[in-house]
């Protein structure tokens, strides 16, 4: 039987298998004459050699419906963004790239840099944010979605089901996130969504009663999804993390800034997988360790901006409470697996647990010796208040680098 079911904060939008792919990009191409679309592609120069990301520019040359596709590149030299332009050029829809590390764009940084705004360090959230920026200023599209660029199991029908909740003209929503479940060579992946995020979730409901921030985090399916879609309102209102915890941070953004009816959750891959991360039990500064200091940080500020309190006794009455919930979960994704023919190996999921373990008191030690210490980039809005100029200043450098 299809899961139709309504059971969180906020709408669920489903993939009923009743309707095609086709009929819904005959209708999104409808909507475009009146709403354009715009699609951002966050990436790595890294990615251009990988597996992922040449079928993913292929699928998207059959994208009709879109009027704008954004490519935020970091970490490439001139040489390499000049490569990136070839890459790119079989694109058929207008399309630019943000060359990051290129002197016109870092001009552009080290401007807001005078002025407090910029992003402190950089990584997707920064390229996210900048990318955003050159949405604003090129005026193309109304609607914005955005997706990884290392996705293995990419088809075009994920960015049409993203996008369709917020374009079409009778639905009322204003924010829209993907979800899906993880897996490739028949082993169940997204360990820090299971293991991490969703036990952790519900230790902190546990312990810390009738939080309606919590209760709508774990509506999401799948939070730390990094494909969602969004009108150009949200992109000037919202202020995004520059780390690991992005996903959190914009999840909460857009809770504080717009009622529950206007954000829904949309199912967009029958199976999904991408770039896998270490888990790095021995440095906090790289893999999934990193990854997951970041997200329990980004949950911690978050509920403190809500009125939370903290204290070193609450940290650790969490993480061990945590431990416990997160060894509950093994037992129950193991079930799972074993029913749908799939591995598990619980030895790492046990590893995994001990790691996001440290990973709760080390966010939590993090937090009380620098309560005031944020990662949050301003948002569009209040930029363009400081400097009523920036967004035509990224436009320019843009367009010169192109």
């Amino acid at each position: 039987m299809a899961d139709f079911l309504q059971n969180g904060e906020i709408t669920t939008l489903h993939d009923l298998h009743n309707r095609s792919i086709e009929s819904l990009e005959a209708e999104l191409l409808d909507i475009s004459q009146a709403t354009p679309m715009a699609l951002v592609l966050p990436c790595l120069f890294s990615e251009l050699e990988g597996a992922a990301l040449g079928n993913i520019v292929e699928q998207l040359a059959g994208v009709k419906y879109l009027a704008q596709i954004i490519i935020g590149l970091d970490r490439a030299t001139e040489a390499q963004f000049e490569y990136a332009k070839t890459y790119f050029a079989r694109l058929p829809q207008k399309h630019k790239i943000l060359w990051n590390d290129g002197f016109r764009m870092q001009e552009v940084h080290q401007l807001l840099q005078q002025e407090g705004l910029a992003p402190s360090e950089r990584g997707k959230g920064c390229n996210v944010w900048y990318c955003m920026g050159y949405f604003l200023a090129s005026d193309t599209a109304k609607i914005l979605a955005l997706h990884d660029c290392d996705i293995l199991t990419y088809e075009k029908g994920l960015l049409a089901r993203l996008l369709y909740p917020v374009a079409n003209p009778k639905f009322q929503f204003k924010f829209c996130k993907g979800y899906y479940y993880r897996q490739a060579n028949n082993k169940l992946n997204g360990r820090v969504m299971r293991l991490l995020v969703t036990p952790l979730v519900r230790t902190l409901k546990d312990i810390l009663k009738d939080n309606p921030f919590l209760d709508y985090v774990d509506s999401f399916r799948y939070p730390l999804s990094g494909e969602f879609s969004m009108v150009n309102e949200v992109v000037n209102n919202i202020r995004i993390p520059y780390d690991w915890g992005l996903e959190i941070g914009v999840l909460h953004d857009v809770y504080r800034n717009y009622n529950l009816n206007k954000i829904c959750q949309v199912d967009i891959a029958n199976a999904y997988d991408h770039k896998h991360q270490e888990l790095s039990p021995q440095d906090r500064d790289r893999g999934l360790s990193k990854m997951s200091i970041d997200i329990c940080k980004a949950l911690f500020r978050k509920m403190a901006t809500d009125g939370q309190v903290f204290s070193q006794e609450i940290f650790r009455t969490i993480k061990a409470a945590y431990y416990r919930t997160a060894l509950d979960y093994v037992e129950r994704y193991h079930s799972d697996a074993i029913m749908n023919g799939l591995t598990l190996d619980r030895h790492n999921e046990e590893k995994a647990i001990e790691v996001f373990s440290k990973s709760i008191i080390y966010a939590g030690n993090a937090f009380l010796q620098n309560p005031e210490m944020t990662p949050m980039i301003p948002s569009w809005n209040r930029v363009i208040s400081a400097d009523a100029n920036i967004l035509q200043k990224i436009y320019d450098a843009v367009e010169a680098d192109n």
